[in-house]
Order: structure tokens, then C-alpha cells, then sequence
């Protein structure tokens, strides 16, 4: 059965290989700034600009509506982890251009914000997953979950607007192949 924390999931099943790849740029001596560049616009889009908002926006709004408190327990640690992930983004991002300038102690801080992004999402997705997820299936009727998927659907519909998220997926599938992932 096709829920909203199935759909959740699969967005993550990409959000994970990315990671991957990330992790894997991290230990080169010379990433190629546009794979960085791009990780970051994928991020930025799909993980993070959709992902987090089909979160942020649906899912957890409806899961307070369900009982579940947005200022503690789950997910208020989940809302938290989004804001520390889009820190470490910020981290990498700002530090591209010094590595193009040809500042190399700007690799140093990209590759530190990719590890702590990869190991803080690594644990966030788990927790979600194990944790939130199972409670949420528990606590949302067939109706939510049916409402949740069609707004989801919306969303990913008017959220990118230059590309869809197939785009994303097939770009980190990209990224993965290319480092042999």
C-alpha cells in the first residue's frame, strides 16, 4: 500500500545514494567543482527544497494535527536536523568559490560540512524511518495518508519549477556511476 511515509522513504532511497557520493568526493584530493556545485543545487532542490518541504509544509503539520508535538519529541528533533543540514549546506557552498579561487583550505571546509551533512542525514533518515515513520503509520488513517499523497503529488508538481524530480534522481544516479558507486 502506497503511503505518505512510503513516499517519504523512496525520496530518500536518492537522498542516501547522494550521500554516498558525497562521502566518496570527500576522501579526492581534487573533486571536481562542478560535481560539488551540483550536489549542492541537488540538495538545495530536492532534498532539502522539496523533501524537507513536503516534511515541513504537510506531513508534520498533520502529524501535530494527529497529537504529535512540533516543539518536542520526534518531530521537533526531525525540524532541528533540517535546520542543522541546511547549516552544513550553507558550509559548502560558501566555500566553492575560495576552492575555485584556488584557496585549497577551502577543501578542508567543504569536505568537513559534506561528512557532517552525510553523517547527520545517515542518522536523521534512521531515526525517521525507524522511529517517526512507524508512529506516524500507526497514528494516520487511510484518509491522511490518500490526502497526504495527492497534496505530495502537488507539490512536487509546483515546487521545481525548472526541472522534476527525476531530474534529481538521475542526476545523483549520474554523479554515483561516474565515482563507480
Amino acid at each position: 500500500m502506497n503511503t505518505a511515509t512510503k513516499n517519504l522513504e523512496d525520496d530518500r532511497v536518492h537522498i542516501l545514494k547522494l550521500i554516498d557520493v558525497m562521502e566518496y568526493v570527500s576522501l579526492t584530493d581534487n573533486p571536481d567543482v562542478n560535481h560539488l556545485e551540483q550536489i549542492v543545487e541537488i540538495i538545495r532542490n530536492f532534498a532539502d527544497g522539496l523533501h524537507h518541504a513536503k516534511e515541513e509544509n504537510l506531513f508534520f503539520p498533520l502529524l501535530s494535527e494527529r497529537g504529535f508535538s512540533s516543539t518536542q519529541g520526534p518531530v521537533a528533533v526531525m525540524l532541528h536536523e533540517h535546520v542543522l543540514g541546511r547549516n552544513f549546506v550553507k558550509g559548502i557552498a560558501e566555500h566553492i568559490p575560495l576552492f575555485k579561487s584556488g584557496d585549497k583550505a577551502a577543501l578542508n571546509e567543504i569536505f568537513r560540512n559534506m561528512n557532517g551533512y552525510a553523517e547527520l542525514l545517515r542518522n536523521h533518515i534512521s531515526k525517521e524511518n525507524n522511529i517517526l515513520f512507524r508512529m506516524a503509520d500507526n497514528a494516520l488513517s487511510e484518509s491522511d495518508n490518500n490526502n497526504l499523497l495527492i497534496k505530495f503529488a502537488e507539490a512536487e508538481k509546483n515546487h521545481i519549477q525548472t526541472a522534476d524530480a527525476k531530474k534529481y534522481s538521475e542526476q545523483i544516479k549520474e554523479l554515483a556511476s561516474f565515482y563507480n558507486i
